[in-house]
């Protein structure tokens, strides 16, 4: 896959989320209820997908030795992330909004959001900072292939991993930390794509050489 391909793979959810993060209402009500538990409905399975640019890098068969380990440990802190940010989408969101839409005109909403929102932060915020996790084993795993050209977009990765714990997609922070994830996961993807092409050259470049001095 060609350097441009895997930037645009990797960078797709967190730019879509950015976007959607403009036009995300910035509470809930009666009147917001609907358009709430529509857009977190939507919303499912692109959260999962910000995995996508720590998958891609890590593309391999684990080997045995710290490497391999920290890529089984990304896989797994990945796969909490999913699992865990979508319970704060489906509580705070979808429940929270088809809850508040069907109450009793009458009734104080705080009682019904603040026990859906409570769950939905735990969860939010374990998935968050199992991705923070992820971000750290992805490093690890890809230091010694690929050396301090994986660092740039690590630092970044982190910033808006913690920044993610609880911003969400909200304007504006929450939006800057979905760009910061698309620049990051770019350079991430950019340094390991380079680092792959300029081994390849190496090897073909050396192989006439070699073939030469055993006669083959």
């Amino acid at each position: 896959m060609s350097t441009i391909r895997r930037i645009a793979l990797v960078t797709a959810a967190p730019l879509v989320l950015a976007a959607v993060g403009i036009a995300h209402p910035h509470g809930l009500s009666r009147s917001t209820a609907a358009d709430w538990a529509h857009l977190h409905i939507a919303l499912l399975p692109i959260f999962p997908l910000l995995t996508v640019g720590l998958l891609v890098p890590l593309w391999h068969r684990p080997r045995l030795g710290l490497a391999g380990f920290a890529t089984v440990a990304a896989w797994a802190g990945a796969f909490v992330y999913a699992a865990f940010y979508t319970g704060l989408d489906a509580v705070a969101g979808i429940a929270a909004g088809t809850a508040v839409e069907h109450v009793g005109e009458t009734a104080s909403l705080g009682p019904v959001k603040r026990p859906l929102y409570d769950t939905g932060e735990a969860l939010g915020q374990a998935g968050a900072y199992a991705l923070i996790g992820a971000i750290a084993a992805t490093a690890v795993a890809l230091l010694p292939k690929h050396g301090v050209r994986v660092l740039p977009g690590t630092v970044v990765l982190l910033a808006a991993g913690w920044s993610f714990v609880d911003s969400h997609i909200f304007w504006p922070r929450g939006v800057w930390t979905m760009l910061g994830f698309a620049l990051g996961f770019a350079l991430l993807a950019w340094g390991t794509a380079g680092r792959d092409r300029f081994g390849e050259a190496g090897v073909l470049s050396r192989r006439p050489a070699d073939d030469h001095e055993t006669g083959e």
